[in-house]
């Protein structure tokens, strides 16, 4: 072999090796949040209002914005993450379960970040002759965000298969009506033909203050103690292309988690600012005082949703653990 044609072999094998080696890509310049409204999504309230994405991206020398969408229910932003439209999503436990049931097994990776926070939903009505889920007749109807799908929804089911057997567990849904929060208090209050509402806070507080309004269920019964209200959600695609974005916002949540429970007034402040909520700091603050509200990236009970869940036909796969749902970042955590 001539020296010109080993010189050529060797570039033709650098070359090639280095055609192999995998693409270094820049991480997102923006990232994309879904979220919603009420206490649940106040540590990204906070998130946003303090630009603490901003600032731990920083750290890692990555400049980066952040965008905020309000997106109407879980499902839209399911199919936003699928579609690329968002990066991250913040919804119900149930809206991650079905997404991630659904997808598992294929090549899209689906997974929890990590929780955002616990809190009791309540079932209010003002029928008087309502004391217990099993007083509901067809003459009442139950506003819920979301029929079937909804934690709320799930969660009355999960009340009825306590009640009458797991085979029954649908025997209230034909009283559910779907419906937005702030439409359903609204409806409860106006004796319209919604004569029940199952809220979340600080809307089933704000009911309970109401004369003739009062509560039927408290889903931390339901659940044997608290649960994971609100989580946060994303593909392993993004996670792995974005690691120190998906870092600045762990992060970030952690941090507005911790201002969250050592100040609840600047909280309330926040809240008040970013939601445009006209009631006053005191009265959010009492609302943040009640009991049951936390505060916490630890998944509480989300194993029992999803058992439930896969007993009903709702995913068709149950998971081993709690783990087996979540990133490894938030194995270190004592969830459940």
């Amino acid at each position: 072999m001539t020296l010109l044609k080993l010189r050529m072999l060797i570039a033709f094998i650098l070359v090639s090796a280095v055609a192999d080696l995998p693409v270094a890509r820049a991480e997102v310049s923006e990232l994309r949040i879904a979220i919603g409204t009420g206490f649940g999504f106040l540590p990204l309230m906070v998130m946003q209002h303090e630009k603490l994405i901003e600032k731990r991206a920083q750290v890692e020398r990555l400049e980066i914005s952040t965008k905020w969408l309000v997106l109407a229910g879980g499902a839209a932003q399911n199919d936003a993450l699928l579609s690329g439209s968002i990066d991250i999503a913040t919804s119900g436990v149930s809206t991650f379960l079905t997404l991630w049931s659904r997808v598992k097994g294929t090549s899209t990776d689906v997974r929890g970040i990590g929780a955002i926070g616990s809190m009791p939903i309540f079932l209010n009505t003002r029928n008087p002759n309502v004391k217990t889920i099993r007083d509901f007749t067809q003459a009442d109807r139950i506003a819920v965000p979301a029929v079937k799908v909804s934690p709320q929804a799930m969660i009355l089911q999960m009340a009825v298969a306590q009640l009458y057997g797991d085979a029954q567990y649908s025997k209230l849904d034909s009283l559910t009506v779907s419906m937005a929060q702030g439409d359903a208090m609204a409806a409860l209050l106006s004796r319209s033909e919604i004569t029940a509402h199952f809220a979340n806070p600080p809307i089933q507080y704000w009911e309970l203050e109401k004369p003739g309004i009062h509560r039927v269920l408290n889903s931390y019964d339901v659940l044997g103690g608290p649960h994971t209200f609100i989580m946060a959600w994303t593909t392993g695609k993004f996670r792995q292309e974005n690691p120190k974005s998906y870092k600045a916002f762990i992060e970030a949540l952690q941090e507005a988690t911790t201002l969250i429970n050592a100040d609840k007034k600047k909280a309330a402040e926040i809240y008040r600012v970013v939601s445009n909520d006209k009631s006053s700091v005191d009265d959010i603050l009492k609302i943040l005082n009640q009991p049951g509200m936390q505060y916490s990236l630890t998944p509480q009970n989300i194993m029992k949703f999803a058992e439930f869940m896969h007993k009903i036909g709702s995913i068709k796969i149950n998971p081993q653990s709690w783990m087996e749902l979540f990133f490894q970042e938030a194995h270190t955590m004592n969830g459940s």
